[in-house]
């Protein structure tokens, strides 16, 4: 059994894709703008993800904007029939990279024929409705208007399935009243743990649950904690916390990503290591260390 598999499987859509994924958001320039500092680099990490087993690979047009989406199709196309491609909509970039919302009919419909185009497909795996009513932290809203034009563009075969990210549990509700959901893209990870009773009842309805900023985002997670278990398993406090979000519940889908491909290399070696229960313990604190007081 190779190191990804370990990491076991879950449903996504009409397909069973393996937990441990890849996020192309790193494959852009400074700031998920422009293009990649090293090119061949980016291709290269890709091209290894799939060799070592990735099926699920996440991106969006936004990012760059365009420049993930045709590193992928450069990279990987023509697509290895097992592999999952999910996107995003709901935002756009304006021409300094700042991140605007784009939540227009046509501004959605524009949106899924650039994922289209870009990545080389007729029909895309997976879209994302990513919602930027306050920035890039959830706040409350009606989907009923961007799903509406989604659930369209379904019927039309321009999509297989509808996801929806950065949503409040009241939000996914109404979400899936609306249409089918196959899977929530959120902030969580070992020291952000809102969703915590969100990961569970989705769990329990067999809904995917994918965390973004799995290994802390723009600022890596810091925790003495995570250190010390770490040294003790042999392993780095990255490796540790992507054990952990694995062992914290089977619905979770991870997207780790990286432009480099020893850094890839021991994010999915991370699938390897096994947490005793007192481990999780410890490592359970830290959510409650680093809250705000």
């Amino acid at each position: 059994m190779t190191s990804i598999e370990k990491a076991g499987t879950f449903r996504l859509g009409s397909r069973t894709v393996t937990r441990l994924g890849y996020g192309a958001m790193q494959l852009a320039g400074a700031g998920v703008f422009g293009p990649p500092r090293d090119r061949d680099a980016a291709i290269a990490v890709l091209r290894e993800a799939v060799a070592r087993g990735v099926d699920h690979i996440d991106t969006s047009d936004f990012y760059g904007p365009h420049v993930t989406n045709q590193l992928i199709r450069e990279a990987l196309a023509p697509y290895p029939a097992h592999l999952t491609i999910v996107t995003k909509v709901g935002a756009r970039r304006d021409d300094k990279g700042a991140w605007l919302p784009a939540f227009s009919r046509e501004e959605l419909i524009q949106a899924v024929h650039d994922n289209l185009r870009n990545l080389g497909l007729d029909v895309l795996d997976v879209v994302n409705l990513r919602l930027m009513f306050d920035a890039h932290a959830p706040a409350e809203g009606s989907l009923e208007s961007p799903l509406t034009v989604l659930a369209e563009l379904q019927q039309k075969g321009l999509i297989r399935h509808i996801g929806i990210s950065n949503v409040t549990p009241r939000q996914v509700r109404e979400a899936r009243s609306l249409c089918e959901i196959v899977c929530v893209q959120n902030h969580y990870n070992l020291a952000h743990r809102d969703d915590d009773g969100l990961v569970d009842d989705l769990a329990d309805d067999g809904i995917a649950y994918v965390p973004y900023f799995p290994l802390g985002g723009f600022s890596p997670l810091q925790s003495s904690a995570l250190s010390e278990v770490a040294k003790r398993l042999g392993a780095t406090p990255m490796q540790v916390a992507i054990a952990w979000l694995l062992s914290r519940a089977p619905n979770i889908l991870l997207i780790p990503g990286t432009s480099s491909v020893a850094h890839l290399r021991e994010n999915l070696a991370a699938a390897e290591l096994e947490l005793t229960e007192e481990t999780r313990t410890v490592l359970d604190r830290i959510a409650a260390q680093t809250a705000p007081a």
